[in-house]
This record gives C-alpha cells, sequence and structure tokens, in this order.
C-alpha cells in the first residue's frame, strides 16, 4: 500500500470520528430505528406488540429491560436449532461466550463489519502519539480456542476467535501499520503450547523488528513472558542450530517456519544470557530493545497487573486501545499514551443503541429510569445497557462505567469493573455466587470431622505466574474431642472449589494453564471477628459491617496473613474437556 494512500485512509479515519460524535443522539436515533426495522417481524420484538414503531419512546415504554436469565429458554432454542427469527431476521452465524462466562450470545454475520471497523480506526489513532509505527513490525501473542458445536449445529467460541478466523483479518489488505511477527498459521493453531511457542520463536528472530508488544490483556502478555522464562533454553537450540522443536506437529506451522527459522548462534547466546539471569526487570525492553509501547488491556480487573508489567518494561506506556465485548464492540480510546489510571474510551453511537442505568456509588441502582447515550452526566456512574444490530434489545451487559467527558457529543467513560464479580485472574470471572457456592460444595468434606465453615475471604494473587485464587477459612469444629481436618482432606477441599467454578476458570486451569491451583489458607478462631474491629476502627458501621468477600487492603491482608495456622493447595486439576454446548 502505497504511504499516500495510507495517509489518506488513516485521515479519513479520523474524518469518521469526528462526523459520527458530531450528534451522537440522532446517529443513536437513526441506530435504533434500523435495527427495529430489521427486526420488526422477529418473534422477540411481536411479543411486546410494537406494531412496526422504531421511535424510542415506544420502544421503552413496550419492551423490558433484560438479563441473560431472561433470554435463557430463547437462546437455548437458537442453540438447539431452531431456526425461526427469534431475535434476529439475519441468520445466526454463530455464538460467542460473554462475561468470560459459559454463556453463549447469538451473533450475525454483518456483526463482525462493525469489529473491524472499530479495529480499523486504532492505528490511524496511535500514529497520532507514537511515529513511524510502519518502519517495524508488532509482536502481539493472539490465540483462537478450539470451536464447539451447539446440539443444533451453531458454531461456539469467543468473539475472539471468531475475528482471528474472519475473513477480515484473515485476508485483509496490506497495512505497513499493521504487520505481526505472528504467522497467521500459528495464531490459528488451537494447540496452545505450538502456537504460544512459535509465536515466541518468531518474535526473537525479529526482535530488532519489533515496535510494540501485546496481547489481548495483560495476563495473556505475562503468560507468555512466563513460557519465554521456562522454555528459553529449547528456543536458543531452535535459533542456533535452525531446526524446530520435534513438539512442533502441526504442519503448517512446520511449513512456514521452514522458510523463517536460519541458524543463528549469536542470537541463541543472546537470548540464553538474557533468560538465564535471575533478575527479570526490564526483560522486555532487554530482548525487544526498540519496543515503543505495550498493547495490553489494564483497566478493571488487569491493573492489578500493571506493577509486574512496570517491571518486565522499565516503564513503557501502557496503551489500552479499544473497549469491546462479547455482546457489542463499543468505541476506541482516543487518547491512548495516557496513565492506565485515565484511559477512557469513547462509544462510538453507531455500533449499537446504548442506554445506561444510573448508579450511586458505583453498586447501587438510584433510578430505573435508564438514560440515553448523550445525557449522561460527567463523573456518574452507570451500568450498561445494549440493543444490537444481532437482536439483543435493552440487554444489561453488566459492565461498570465511570463518565469522564465527551469528545464532541460522545460521552467518554473510564472501565469500573464487572457486577458482582470478586476474583479474576485471566479471562475468567467469578462472582460472589459463584464463590458461594464453591465453598458449600467443597464444605461437604468437613462434615465427617464435624467441621464447618465459619467465615471466608479471597483474593486473586498475582504475585507470582501464574496467579491463584486465595481462599481463607476460619474453621468451626464442632466437638472439641474430634480430630480436625487433615491436610489431605483441606486438599480435597481446594479442589471440590475448582470442580464447582465456571467452565471458563477450569479450561484456564486445564488447558491454558493461565491460572495456578487454588490455595486455602486456613485462619485462627475469631480471626473475622478481628477483621470486623478493624474496619470498624476506621469508620465502619457496626450495624451494616459485611464481611467482604473479596480483599485487595495490605493492612487487611496482613492482619489475615498473620494467623494463618495452614496452608493447602489443590493436588489436581479439575474436570474441563471441549464439549457440545448447551446454555449453563
Amino acid at each position: 500500500m502505497a504511504f499516500h494512500s495510507v495517509r489518506e485512509k488513516h485521515a479519513k479515519a479520523l474524518q469518521f470520528i469526528e462526523e459520527v460524535t458530531r450528534d451522537a443522539d440522532s446517529v443513536q436515533q437513526k441506530v435504533l430505528a434500523e435495527i427495529l426495522t430489521q427486526n420488526a417481524e422477529t418473534e422477540y420484538l411481536k411479543r411486546f406488540q410494537l406494531d412496526g414503531a422504531t421511535d424510542r419512546d415506544t420502544f421503552k415504554c413496550k419492551v423490558p429491560v433484560v438479563t441473560y436469565e431472561d433470554l435463557r429458554s430463547d437462546i437455548q432454542r437458537i442453540a438447539n436449532g431452531d431456526r425461526s427469527p427469534i431475535f434476529s431476521s439475519r441468520p445466526i452465524s454463530d455464538s460467542g461466550t460473554s462475561a468470560g462466562e459459559r454463556k453463549l450470545m447469538p451473533t450475525i454475520h454483518e456483526e463482525m463489519n462493525r469489529r473491524h471497523l472499530l479495529f480499523s480506526l486504532l492505528m490511524p489513532l496511535m500514529n497520532q502519539y507514537v511515529p513511524d509505527l510502519d518502519k517495524g513490525k508488532a509482536l502481539y501473542f493472539l490465540f483462537i480456542k478450539a470451536e464447539t458445536k451447539t446440539p443444533g449445529g451453531l458454531v461456539a467460541r469467543p468473539v475472539s476467535t471468531s475475528y482471528y478466523t474472519s475473513d477480515q483479518f484473515l485476508n485483509k489488505l496490506f497495512d505497513p501499520y499493521s504487520v505481526y511477527t505472528s504467522p497467521k498459521q500459528a495464531i490459528l493453531c488451537t494447540d496452545s503450547f505450538q502456537s504460544m511457542y512459535s509465536q515466541m520463536l518468531c518474535g526473537l528472530i525479529m526482535r530488532h523488528q519489533v515496535l510494540r508488544v501485546g496481547a489481548i490483556f495483560a495476563s495473556g502478555l505475562l503468560r507468555a513472558i512466563r513460557f519465554l522464562q521456562h522454555n528459553y533454553q529449547q528456543l536458543a537450540h531452535d535459533i542456533s542450530t535452525g531446526t524446530l522443536n520435534p513438539e512442533i506437529t502441526d504442519p503448517s506451522i512446520k511449513q512456514c517456519m521452514a522458510e523463517i527459522l536460519k541458524p543463528d548462534p549469536e542470537l541463541a547466546d543472546f537470548i540464553t544470557q538474557q533468560c538465564s539471569e535471575q533478575n527479570s526487570e526490564r526483560i522486555i525492553t532487554r530482548i525487544w530493545p526498540n519496543t515503543k509501547y505495550i498493547d495490553v488491556i489494564v483497566t478493571g480487573a488487569m491493573a492489578q497487573y500493571i506493577p509486574t508489567l512496570d517491571y518486565y518494561t522499565g516503564g513503557l506506556p501502557l496503551v489500552c486501545t479499544m473497549y469491546a465485548s462479547s455482546e457489542c464492540f463499543f468505541g476506541p480510546n482516543l487518547k491512548p499514551i495516557c496513565s492506565p489510571s485515565d484511559v477512557s474510551y469513547t462509544i462510538l453511537p453507531n455500533m449499537g443503541y446504548f442506554e445506561f442505568l444510573p448508579l450511586d456509588d458505583v453498586d447501587n441502582t438510584v433510578s430505573t429510569d435508564l438514560v440515553d447515550l448523550a445525557h449522561v452526566e460527567v463523573g456518574k456512574c452507570y451500568e450498561l445497557v445494549v440493543t444490537t444490530y444481532a437482536g439483543l434489545c435493552r440487554y444489561r451487559v453488566g459492565d461498570i462505567l465511570r463518565v469522564t467527558g465527551f469528545h464532541n457529543s460522545a460521552p467518554q467513560f473510564g472501565f469500573v469493573k464487572r457486577k458482582n464479580v470478586v476474583l479474576s485472574i485471566d479471562m475468567e470471572k467469578t462472582d460472589e455466587e459463584d464463590l458461594q457456592k464453591a465453598i458449600e460444595n467443597a464444605s461437604i468434606i468437613l462434615k465427617e470431622f464435624n467441621a464447618s465453615v465459619v467465615d471466608y475471604t479471597s483474593f486473586a494473587d498475582v504475585s507470582s505466574l501464574p496467579g491463584h485464587y486465595v481462599i481463607y477459612w476460619e474453621l468451626l469444629v464442632k466437638e472439641p474431642s474430634n480430630r480436625r481436618p487433615t491436610s489431605e482432606a483441606l486438599n480435597r477441599c481446594c479442589l471440590a472449589m475448582e470442580e464447582s467454578l465456571n467452565a471458563m476458570y477450569r479450561q484456564a486451569r486445564v488447558a491454558d494453564k493461565s491460572i495456578g491451583a487454588l490455595e486455602i489458607r486456613v485462619v485462627k478462631n475469631g480471626t473475622f471477628e478481628e477483621l470486623m474491629d478493624y474496619a470498624i476502627s476506621r469508620g465502619a458501621s457496626i450495624n451494616q459491617y459485611k464481611v467482604p468477600r473479596c480483599v485487595s487492603s495490605t493492612p487487611i491482608m496482613e492482619l489475615l496473613d498473620s494467623r494463618v495456622v495452614s496452608v493447602h493447595f489443590s493436588p489436581a486439576a479439575p474436570h474441563w474437556a471441549v464439549e457440545r454446548r448447551r446454555v449453563e
């Protein structure tokens, strides 16, 4: 692609952002009318007797705000093979997974074009802040998950897998700003070891060409660095000899690597020297010295990884480029070179129809009257509600956002958190209900000792890689003469908890190995009373105090750890297997 045409393409992308945000409310009304017209004959909209109305007032009056549970039975029908127009007049092409949980989200083919549109805006924006990104390559660790099928034959896969296997990604025109070190054959390999190994090998071979390093989430990039630390000797051997690790058996990867891999003993010695050092500080910039920034999501639960990334990079900019979910893609970060705490996303009004449920103090709903996109207020928190071209209507996504400002008339939001999520290490999300259920199931093992869990709390320990869940238990042994639960029994409690957690957690533990074994720390009796005393001493109301089910405050964790009497880990990995997907 000629330089002038790339420059023209970037200019048009920036102009598009200005135009679409100039009058966000009118764009929103047009989008809603298009969605309602397109899906007027669907079963779902007919239930609410819209009678062809496409105006906002009628829509809000007649169509209810819903959660996944409200749609579960209809989604199950689609998954089971019902091809009637339930949500969308367009054929359902596949189903994504939502919120890191095993929830199926029906998708239509046209959604891929909207996703591609948002991706196409990222480099024009980035090029305004970081020059000469067309002079090298991007080392992005990109992966797909093995696709499964619903009982009715629909493909079920994460939204990232849908994009990386799409024509828009695989057959896009050459763009000097979007050249990756990773071959497509490596990205498309569902074997996580072979995919990671070949992507890392290519990144090392092309280390001087790398201008940016990234993954979707911060946890994914740290997983890649840990992989390098564990496998550098074999990687260096391959580079030194020009031969490929025999564990790489995928034919397409072997073929493409044969063209890339040449003997380079000097590079191999360098890799060995850098990775064998005990000190991992600035390992990313030592190996890839021309890196200008790190492209990963570090908002929400991923913020816990910022100190580790800073350590590995020497403080390179951490760039969050866009905000998206399985339900809908939303918009870009217009000022990508900013502190992670200042990241704001501009929701583009053409991507879907957006409403906002006002919240007080992040968690409590203060009004059931939803606010339109253009009418949110700076500084306030909202839960996001979407209506999409694929047929979701007034669907609560579960993301909590805070309005930080406006670009033209389109609001900008900082991501606060996922609603109700208490623990997250990778892409999985564990809420308080999941945690409670897991502890109840594990507590069954304690019955043989006539013991039970008095109270509990938790935290996501990312001080080492991979991170893992830590659960603090205070136990009650009902008969003092009884023997206390054995270490073997408490280890089994760890595994029982893991077996009870959702499929995304178990996949991350078993297949991705991006989460370590769950840990239970048993604390002395009276610990949780001391925890309450501490909270009250800091101003909490004794009448309203509730034990936090997840903790992060250093003084609280120091208090808990000072009272630990025994530590236990899951002795095995929980069950997980790729299988035909039903709605869970």
